[in-house]
């Protein structure tokens, strides 16, 4: 398999390599199971999201009412606590 990098990509790639003392492929190598990792735990999240939206277990709520909680939220931190 071949994998092709943006060069702001390979170049840091290439720089942590001459500054490690390892290869790219070794760096590359280390990197991809922690990556891959998160990838299969997003897509469990987000399935698991899709699954209780779609039985009714929870309620979708629009980007409107989104907005307005976290501006309240964000307003109740700015107040003065008594």
């Amino acid at each position: 398999m071949e994998v092709h990098f943006t060069p702001e990509i390979q170049a840091r790639l290439d720089r942590l390599a001459a500054e490690s003392g390892r290869s790219k492929d070794e760096l590359v190598q280390d990197a991809m199971p922690g990556y891959l990792d998160e990838i299969e735990r997003t897509r469990g999240m987000l399935d698991s999201r899709y699954d209780d939206l779609k039985s009714g277990k929870v309620k979708p709520i629009s980007g409107e009412e989104v907005i307005a909680r976290l501006r309240e939220k964000s307003a109740a931190r700015r107040s003065p606590r008594s």
